[in-house]
């Protein structure tokens, strides 16, 4: 489960993605929850990135063929939310946790650079609201950031990024989390 900020109609909110993993040919990509289209799109885009760089995380190519992934956002339908769904899947195959206290906000391009996004205010407003203490986004949005007051950035840590290497980076810790499950996939002549 990763911590994620958006922007709604009523300001800023923290939302949640999760990612679970099922055994299962094909490797399926589910996604649950309000989703919009660019949300689906967001999902997609950053489980192609992990698919094309399998060795940053030192994940088994062979996994995204053995099981399938279910990425779930309880709350609204809130677009450009690529980094959070990123750092969801590559914690769920990894099943390395995700540090605490932490959200993010940004999107991703398939060659894993992280764009800017809108409401920083509001999503500032809204982390602090919700006891995080660390918040990663593009290092295009510092400008925002600059224009806050101090007041309102007090006991926040920022993390500028502009590539989602960085995101994992700073979000997955070495922790596994409990009951991880064993993502190695068993060869035939293995038995």
């Amino acid at each position: 489960v990763v911590t994620g900020l958006a922007w709604t109609a009523v300001g800023g909110e923290i939302l949640f993605v999760e990612t679970s993993l099922s055994r299962g040919k094909g490797g399926r990509l589910t996604l649950t929850g309000n989703l919009g289209e660019v949300m689906k799109e967001s999902a997609m885009l950053a489980l192609e990135y992990i698919k094309a760089h399998a060795s940053l995380l030192n994940l088994d190519e062979e996994i995204f063929d053995n099981w399938n992934i279910h990425v779930h956002v309880p709350e609204g339908a809130i677009p450009k939310e690529g980094i959070t769904m990123a750092t969801s899947l590559a914690s769920a195959l990894t099943q390395r946790k995700v540090k605490a206290n932490l959200a993010m906000t940004g999107e991703i391009t398939l060659r894993g650079k992280v764009l800017p996004v809108g409401g920083i205010k509001e999503k500032i407003l809204a982390a602090k609201r919700a006891g995080i203490k660390e918040i990663i986004m593009s290092a295009e949005n510092k400008k925002n950031i600059d224009e806050i007051q101090d007041i309102y950035l007090k006991g926040l840590t920022f993390h500028y990024v502009n590539d989602v290497k960085e995101v994992f980076a700073i979000a997955l810790t070495q922790e596994k989390v409990a009951d991880a499950i064993d993502l190695s996939v068993k060869k035939a002549n293995q038995e």
